[in-house]
């Protein structure tokens, strides 16, 4: 089910959003791979051959806030040519990606889902809450990545549902189709505008609540494409109302029966990253545990991280991922590799 204080939250930042725009930086078109041509005009040869350079074309990126350090978020509109869907898209590069060590190496992508509704009718616009100022997950990145927590990802944040209702992340049969936007458009987006790697080894989803079904859900279905996630509080579940008269095509976008047919066709491994507070409703932990016990094992490996104290809200998920959430998955990423020139 999905919980209405996710919801809330995300009108919390309406007043940051209006802040934002006195920034200086602010509504500034920002080139993400720092001016390297991406027409096929000028190549540079990568690294390692899982570097994958941007294939372009170049998306218009306006900047909505300016950390410290001077890397910026930063969103584009986003026409998706695979889902027909059409929303914003808001990115954010680590200050090692504009290392010269690093210019010819592909880095890790964290996709980062919302809980809640995520949608463009809530007041303000508020589509993804991950890219705010309170919530501060990307100084918090950078800061477990000194610290040898977190590799240094990419951090792409899509808005998770086109309208005001729950659309699971999934192609629910006469909706728009937010599975292929999330798996499909959101990477080739990705790929065109950021240096990345070709294999798995460097895609991951992040997500609390709704986002964390989704994220969960999308690395279960195509574990081809991505190797790991962090699932907060997620649902176990589809559980959209507009499921109805699709069983079929909803029981293929569950967590349960999709592991279920990964452990009898023996794999790809996936790394899961559960997280729950201990201040959360009991049935949270307890679907997890349900979960893991039923299916961590085998190509699918489990971990769970109790938050003490922890509540459903993105502010007490960072503390888990903190304490082990983000080593977890990094483990087993691969990072940026660093070139002589």
């Amino acid at each position: 089910m999905k919980r209405p204080c996710t919801v809330a939250l995300a009108a919390t930042l309406v007043t940051l959003c209006a802040l934002l725009t006195g920034c200086s930086d602010a509504g500034k078109a920002v080139d993400f791979n720092a001016g390297a041509k991406s027409d096929g005009t000028t190549r540079t040869e990568p690294v390692d051959g899982d570097t994958r350079m941007p294939t372009g074309p170049r998306s218009d990126f306006r900047i909505t806030r300016t950390l410290d350090d001077g890397t910026h978020i930063a969103r584009t509109t986003l026409k998706g040519a695979k889902s027909g869907v059409t929303g914003s898209v808001w990115v954010w590069a680590p200050k090692e990606y504009q290392e010269a060590k690093y210019a010819k190496s592909g880095f890790p992508v964290l996709i980062a889902l919302p809980g809640g509704l995520g949608s463009p009718k809530e007041p303000g616009g508020v589509t993804n809450y991950w890219v705010g100022g309170d919530i501060e997950l990307q100084e918090n990145l950078t800061k477990w990545t000194a610290e040898g927590k977190s590799l240094p990802f990419i951090v792409v944040m899509p808005m998770l549902n086109p309208d005001t209702r729950y659309h699971d992340g999934s192609d629910i049969p006469g909706q728009q189709k937010m599975g292929t936007w999330l798996t499909e458009d959101v990477v080739n987006l990705t790929k065109a505008n950021f240096r990345t790697f070709a294999s798995r080894d460097g895609w991951a989803f992040m997500g609390s609540s709704s986002g964390g079904f989704a994220g969960l859900k999308s690395v279960l279905k195509h574990p081809d494409k991505f190797k790991a996630a962090i699932a907060s509080g997620p649902d176990l579940a589809p559980d959209s109302p507009l499921w109805a008269g699709h069983r079929a095509e909803k029981d293929a976008n569950d967590p349960g029966k999709l592991a279920g047919g990964l452990l009898r066709k023996g794999g790809p491994d996936v790394y899961l990253a559960f997280q729950a507070g201990t201040r959360e409703s009991p049935a949270v932990t307890t679907a997890i545990q349900k979960f893991r016990t039923a299916y961590g094992k085998g190509p699918i490996h489990t971990a769970l991280q109790l938050i003490p104290g922890g509540r459903h809200n993105a502010w007490d998920y960072q503390k888990g991922m903190a304490a082990g959430s983000m080593k977890f998955i990094s483990d087993q990423l691969k990072g940026p590799v660093a070139s002589g020139s």
